[in-house]
């Protein structure tokens, strides 16, 4: 078999943003298992030296880079450092997020609404305003936003973190059609119950649960899709209802 077909990102850049736990962990593997170099973003080194420790460890290549997505002095910097290393970026995605204690929303503090919004949302805006124009200057690339089914229904008690996800779509359906003439696809996948510390598992039965590397299987079909195509959107369930 060639490398082309085991490794078909073979000498692409990828940066992939809370790349430190859970579903970005998974995906920062899957496309470093792919060939890509990939650049792991997030705020607690410790937890990025772990994923980077089991890429490294699998014979992949891989590199660390502290950002906080809500914080957009770092966001450029980030954007900087990367056009200044590798003077591309192939493949985005945009999957650091929260999801504050489950509450009424008029139970629930402003600052948890900020936090919420400034890490969802603005956070995804930041990003492609730091390396869209990387992309459009090789007129080539993939920008990839990690969203939520929570983002197309009603979600009691977590109406901030719906309110985020129903807004990251929006964006992400915006700028797909502002990207499309510099050959650049911009796409949504929107999972249900993932097995991570993210998602509440009370009640739940883990093992019927999505598991993070379904996520990142979906990264991984998105960014190996043929040149003429462009899968906008992925709705990704579990097969039995948890």
């Amino acid at each position: 078999m060639t490398e082309s077909a085991t490794q078909p990102l073979a000498g692409q850049v990828a940066v992939v943003t809370g790349a430190g736990r859970g579903i970005g962990a998974a995906i920062a593997g899957k496309l470093a298992e792919l060939g890509a170099r990939t650049v792991l973003c997030g705020r607690t080194r410790a937890a990025l030296e772990t994923t980077a420790a089991a890429i490294q460890n699998n014979g992949h290549q891989c590199s660390i880079i502290e950002c906080d997505v809500t914080d957009l002095a770092s966001v450029t910097s980030l954007a900087d450092r990367v056009q200044r290393t590798f003077n591309r970026l192939n493949i985005l995605v945009n999957n650091a997020g929260i999801m504050e204690p489950q509450l009424p929303l008029h139970e629930l503090a402003p600052e948890a609404w900020d936090r919420t919004m400034n890490t969802n949302l603005r956070g995804v805006y930041y990003m492609i305003r730091g390396f869209a124009p990387l992309m459009i200057r090789a007129q080539s690339g993939h920008i990839i936003n990690i969203s939520s089914l929570a983002g197309k229904n009603a979600l009691p008690g977590g109406a901030a973190y719906a309110a985020s996800k129903w807004g990251l779509n929006g964006l992400s359906y915006s700028v797909a059609e502002e990207l499309r003439v510099h050959n650049i696809r911009v796409a949504v996948i929107c999972p249900g119950s993932v097995n991570t510390d993210l998602s509440p598992h009370e009640g739940k039965k883990t093992e019927r649960m999505l598991q993070a590397g379904d996520v990142a299987h979906a990264v991984a079909m998105l960014v190996t899709q043929s040149p003429q195509s462009f899968a906008s959107e992925i709705l990704l369930r579990p097969t039995q209802k948890p």
